[in-house]
């Protein structure tokens, strides 16, 4: 497991393609590899596009619970989230992990279940890709991690680098983007906890990046 002593509840938040859900879907299975039980939330009811949906046979093939809107992967635009979603509250044998929507439309789900999160010992990461036009500068990044905390009343507690170029990623586009992650670092006020980095350039990294997570990128992916 990259990180030691894993918080109960982990959520993963950020501006829309900035990867959270496959690395969600990712961080999930690397828990239950550790032999933890893991339920899995799809909390982003305002995507279309890729979906922890998309990935449930895998997740479920390997004893993870996947918790989702019926309306996922429908073409019905229905901001709804099942009653078993508490579950992520309630069940405290369980690791839960929680893909939030992006910005602050999707946040507004993750709100309702607020006081129960809180409460925990949890860890709330903020998804950055310094690639993407919207969060290339760490300004963006302020504002956007601004509205998401005002829409779900949840405070970031951490960062995720997962500054990456696709299937183009190589090993220097990660590294030239670690200025910009301990930039942000330093001006939200978050540590850098983790870094994630396309499988196949995860050798060539493993000895020069702290806390490295390599994805394995799941089918329909947006990164």
């Amino acid at each position: 497991m990259i990180l030691e002593n894993p918080k109960r509840i982990t959520l993963f938040a950020g501006h829309y393609g900035s990867g959270k859900t496959n690395i969600a879907v990712n961080y999930a299975l690397s828990l239950k590899k550790s032999g933890k039980g893991v339920v899995i939330a799809d909390l982003d009811i305002v995507n279309p596009y890729y979906r922890t949906k998309d990935s449930e046979k895998e997740l479920s093939d390997a004893g993870i619970r996947v918790i989702s809107s019926e309306f996922a992967n429908s073409n019905v635009d229905f901001p709804a989230m099942p009653g078993e979603a508490y579950a992520i509250i309630d069940n405290k044998e369980d690791f839960a992990v929680c893909d939030v929507g992006g910005d602050d439309r999707g946040a507004y789900a993750l709100g309702r279940f607020r006081e129960g999160i809180i409460a925990e010992d949890y860890e709330m990461f903020l998804v950055i890709n310094c690639y993407r036009p919207l969060t290339k500068d760490v300004d963006s990044l302020l504002e956007i991690k601004e509205e998401i905390e005002a829409a779900a009343g949840i405070p970031f507690t951490a960062i995720v680098n997962n500054s990456n170029l696709g299937r183009e990623t190589t090993a220097q586009a990660v590294l030239d983007s670690l200025e910009y992650a301990n930039e942000a670092s330093r001006r939200l006020g978050l540590p850098l906890k983790l870094t994630t980095v396309f499988e196949p350039v995860y050798e060539q990294l493993k000895d020069k990046i702290e806390n490295l997570m390599p994805l394995v990128l799941q089918e329909r992916n947006f990164w």
